[in-house]
This record gives structure tokens, C-alpha cells and sequence, in this order.
């Protein structure tokens, strides 16, 4: 049984969350269609600026731009974008969205907003990476994307050099709380 070659997975060129304004939240580019910093933000500018005037939020859009597929959603004050190229399906690239978007909704309990995803862009990256890698797709469903970012992120018992910040904080509350009460 010979295996699939990777030509023939459905890849994704990019994943995008922007702000109201056009502004990067949260990216992640797999391929080299945009070799410069620069090259991705004019992309992101030209989408956003093309997309910004419709009403992509009960359901995800389609768009052509550049030769590419781009599949969109709005919520409140943030984008959606996961980008593929002409020749993708765009029923892959639109699962690919609704995961990522319930996976975000699912991690800030549906409180979806710039605000809430700037305070856990740790959370919101972790989740892109659990969707796709290298291009690929890797797991569209919400609840298992939602529990991985979920299990990775509460993992206390873990050496303070690899937890965030803000968990390593909240470790230190909890122990200190516990020196407290004895």
C-alpha cells in the first residue's frame, strides 16, 4: 500500500487573525508565497482591505485573491483568515476556519474579543499549532484542539522555565497560598 505524497494533502498557506483595524493578532505563514515581513503584511492589508466591507459573521465567506483561496470570518472586533491555494478545496479550508474560530470561541469560554485574545495569545497560537503544522492539516475538531492548548497551558507540575508568565505566576500564588494555610 503505497502512502499519500505530501502534494496531495490539503495544505494551507497561512492562518490569520487581525484586529477591526487591520492589525495583526495573531499569524502563522506555512509557505514562501511571502518571503518578507513586508510581502506578508501588504497581504494582509490587501485582504483585509477587500473583505472589510462584507458581512462575514453568521457565516464564513469565500475570496479569491493573488491565485490564492481565502476563507474569512468576523466576530466582534477580530478577523478569521485561513488562506490556501487555487487548486485547494475550499470545503478544507473552511473547516479548517470554523475550527480554528470554535477552537478560539471554546479557549476564551465565548468571550471573543481583541482584548480577551491579546491576554491569551499564548492559548490562541497553541491552538493554531494544534490545527496545522508545516501546512498541513493536522485536527479540525474544536473540542480535541480546545483540550490539547487546554492540558499544554495548566501543566503546573512543570519546571517554572517552561511555563508562561502568567502561569508561572499563578503557581507561585498557588503555593504561596498554600504556605499561608499551614
Amino acid at each position: 500500500m503505497s502512502r499519500p505524497s505530501v502534494e496531495s494533502c490539503p495544505s494551507v498557506k497561512n492562518i490569520l487573525l487581525l484586529d477591526s483595524d487591520g492589525k495583526r493578532v495573531a499569524v502563522k505563514y506555512f509557505s514562501d508565497d511571502w518571503p518578507t515581513n513586508s510581502a506578508k503584511e501588504t497581504f494582509e492589508k490587501v485582504v483585509f482591505n477587500k473583505t472589510q466591507k462584507t458581512n462575514a459573521r453568521t457565516e464564513a465567506e469565500i475570496a479569491m485573491f493573488e491565485s490564492n483561496i481565502v476563507v474569512y470570518k468576523f466576530v466582534q472586533d477580530l478577523h478569521f483568515f485561513v488562506t490556501g491555494g487555487d487548486n485547494e478545496n475550499e470545503l478544507i479550508l473552511s473547516t479548517v476556519l470554523q475550527a480554528f474560530f470554535d477552537s478560539v470561541g471554546l479557549l476564551l469560554r465565548g468571550n471573543v474579543d481583541k482584548k480577551e485574545a491579546l491576554e491569551n495569545l499564548d492559548l490562541i497560537l497553541l491552538c493554531i499549532d494544534e490545527i496545522i503544522d508545516g501546512g498541513i492539516v493536522l485536527e479540525t475538531d474544536p473540542n480535541v484542539i480546545a483540550g490539547k492548548v487546554a492540558s499544554n497551558s495548566i501543566d503546573s507540575g512543570a519546571p517554572l522555565s517552561e511555563q508562561t508568565l502568567s502561569q508561572a505566576l499563578a503557581t507561585a500564588r498557588e503555593h504561596l497560598a498554600r504556605s499561608l494555610l499551614k
